[in-house]
């Protein structure tokens, strides 16, 4: 537990040294050009009838965010979640507290951007009742990589990817989704068309289908959501929900 403890200070005072940072140059940023974004925040929401998941967090592009360079991405997520353990008979009831800071990189070649991300990762499950089987229980850290894909292949098509692995009980993420641009007249634009996810870790894995609509503007903020089916590797099938919000300072 004290290992654990020192540990998420340690992640807790990285990201706010990194916060304190940021607002620095973005502030000095800011007062020579208000149109040059150095900070991209973001956050969201994800539901199924298993699960409900908050994040949000910020990505920092010293160089701004129309060439290539370094990339921070600082991300943070809690949520609750259920599942029925066999090994106890019962159903498990785990709280999730996750803190990512991932340094990068952003590279843009003709209509494609890529970015890629590396750092360390803290994560905190608790479960009621407890399950000793469960390799996702007490404190974790670790190490987490992902990848970015922004490809507009026509003025009015996009290709979106990324992927992401952890050495937490060797959990991963990936998602690709494809769209056409629509309401140009009356939203400047959405992205809509199908999409596929996939999660996995140690013991479990869920894949989705279902529909994006990627790039909704109001003012100066971009709204994304998906809405499809999940299936899971324990045979159970539900909707699912997620949003996403984004901002350019």
């Amino acid at each position: 537990m004290g290992s654990g403890r020192r540990v998420c200070a340690a992640v807790i005072t990285a990201a706010a040294f990194v916060l304190y940072c940021v607002w620095g140059v973005t502030g000095r940023a800011q007062a020579g050009d208000d149109d040059y974004a150095h900070l991209m925040l973001f956050s969201g929401r994800d539901l199924w009838r298993n699960g409900a998941f908050a994040y949000g967090g910020f990505v920092f592009a010293p160089g701004g965010f129309e060439q290539d360079g370094l990339l921070l991405k600082v991300l943070l997520s809690g949520g609750v979640y259920r599942y029925d353990a066999e090994n106890l008979g019962d159903r498990i009831i785990g709280v999730e507290w996750l803190g990512q800071v991932l340094p990068g990189w952003r590279i843009k070649r003709g209509e494609a951007e890529f970015k890629f991300f590396f750092g360390p990762e803290f994560q905190i499950h608790r479960l009621t009742p407890d399950d000793p089987a469960n390799r996702l229980r007490g404190h974790s850290f670790g190490m987490r990589a992902g990848a970015e894909l922004w490809y507009e292949p026509t003025p009015d098509t996009v290709v979106v990817a990324d992927i992401s692995l952890s050495t937490i009980a060797t959990g991963n993420s990936a998602r690709i989704g494809f769209g056409w641009r629509v309401f140009e007249d009356m939203l400047g634009g959405v992205y809509v068309g199908p999409e596929m996810q996939y999660f996995g870790s140690v013991g479990y894995r869920q894949f989705r289908l279902g529909a994006h609509f990627t790039s909704m503007k109001t003012d100066d903020v971009e709204w994304s959501a998906a809405a499809g089916w999940a299936d899971d590797s324990r045979g159970r099938v539900s909707p699912y929900l997620r949003l996403d919000i984004l901002k350019r300072l």
